[in-house]
């Protein structure tokens, strides 16, 4: 097993209370960004900062020139006010790391402490500190800024807090699903509520979107491909005695297989139309595309195994136990280079019920070290790996 210096355990925790105390959201992440250039200039690691606004990224040198074996963390935080109680707490009103970011920062920077520590690694590392995971738009920002310039292989991870600290679960094929959103626009003719055969009724042409929308995922989907349709929003209407002539609905589409994903796009375009024309309504159909899933392959899934068991032991390393589909842009990069995308287990015994993205979540710290021993090891093994397949 790899073992984490307990100092660097130390510092890794101090620099997670001081982020956690001073929550940032998407694109706004400057304090965060100058901690961890701060932190970066006391292991005299080079970076470059500023990068797609708040992003940075960093170069650790390998024994050999050559392509970069890439790591990254995701930097922002949530708009929710925190209610955890605890001495961490934020102290910025109405924003909180939910979501572990301030951990994922902290490992990142703990394991270029232990790197710095260490004999070069076989290939050079880069570090990327993304912003604006949480609006699903910093990793594409951050290549488009040659964050995976030279770079053979990238990985990543999330706190998760289904399984314990100690635990790295790494699982092959999908492990987060595409996130898509749409709205949908009717148009009918609104009238007085004592004369509905002057109307078209919006409400009515609505409410049978909702009701055959809600059907597409239980009757038209292979119930072993995991996906999820749900309306958030519906909107109509402006008294109790007009029948309403325009309403909207907007909603949520997610799916962990890509031709399903174009599937309940289709769908949703074609219940649209033909409810429209049944009630000679006008409904205007909006996809706005999200992340695509992500999705691990064979080789690297296979590369990260082996990391994860050297790094926390065989006895630690599992799979995913159900389907997850909450969206990642850490998908962007897979759509570059390979990698592989794992989960870190952070659970605090007693505060399962609070998920990420609740104003009571928490993680265990000593997930701190087990997160950075995994990738202080894909990164070296990684490095093997590109240069034995040359």
């Amino acid at each position: 097993m790899q073992a984490i210096d307990k100092k660097i355990h130390e510092s890794m925790v101090a620099l997670r209370h001081d982020l956690h105390h001073h929550p940032e959201l998407s694109w706004e992440e400057r304090r965060t960004a100058a901690k961890v250039c701060e932190f970066l200039d006391q292991i005299n690691i080079p970076y470059r900062s500023n990068v797609a606004k708040t992003g940075i990224l960093a170069e650790i040198p390998g024994q050999q020139e050559g392509p970069f074996i890439a790591l990254r963390a995701d930097m922002d935080a949530l708009p929710i006010h925190e209610e955890t109680g605890l001495p961490l707490s934020s102290e910025v009103d109405g924003v909180m790391h939910a979501c572990g970011h301030d951990g994922h920062i902290s490992i990142l920077l703990g394991t270029a402490m232990h790197l710095s520590r260490q004999p070069p690694p076989p290939l050079p590392i880069r570090l990327i500190f993304q912003p604006a995971e949480e609006t699903v738009k910093g990793a594409k920002a951050m290549i488009d800024h040659g964050a995976l310039k030279d770079v053979a292989l990238i990985f990543g991870g999330h706190l998760d807090r289904h399984y314990l600290a100690g635990k790295i679960i790494v699982t092959e094929g999908p492990v987060n699903a595409s996130s898509d959103r749409f709205r949908l626009e009717i148009t009918g003719q609104g009238a007085h509520a004592a004369r509905p055969h002057e109307s078209v009724d919006a409400v009515v042409v609505g409410s049978l979107l909702v009701i055959a929308i809600q059907t597409i995922v239980s009757r038209e989907v292979n119930p072993a491909h995991p996906s999820v349709v749900s309306i958030g929003r519906f909107e109509a209407g402006t008294a109790s005695n007009v029948i309403a002539g325009h309403a909207v609905l907007e909603g949520s589409i997610r799916a962990q297989d890509p031709e399903v994903r174009r599937y309940l796009h289709n769908a949703i375009r074609r219940i649209g139309k033909s409810v429209g024309q049944l009630h000679d309504a006008e409904v205007k159909v909006e996809i706005i595309k999200g992340v695509p899933p992500v999705i691990n392959s064979h080789e690297m899934t296979a590369l990260a195994r082996e990391a994860a068991i050297t790094a926390v032991g065989n006895a630690n390393v599992g799979q995913l136990a159900i389907a997850n589909m909450g969206g990642e842009d850490f998908s962007y990069y897979l759509k570059h280079v390979p990698g592989c995308y794992v989960r870190i287990g952070g659970q605090v015994p007693g505060n399962e019920g609070f998920p990420a993205h609740s104003s009571r979540f928490d993680f265990d710290e000593s997930a701190l070290s087990a997160g950075a021993a995994y990738y202080a090891t894909i990164a070296n093994l990684a490095g093997e790996w590109v240069l034995s397949n040359r």
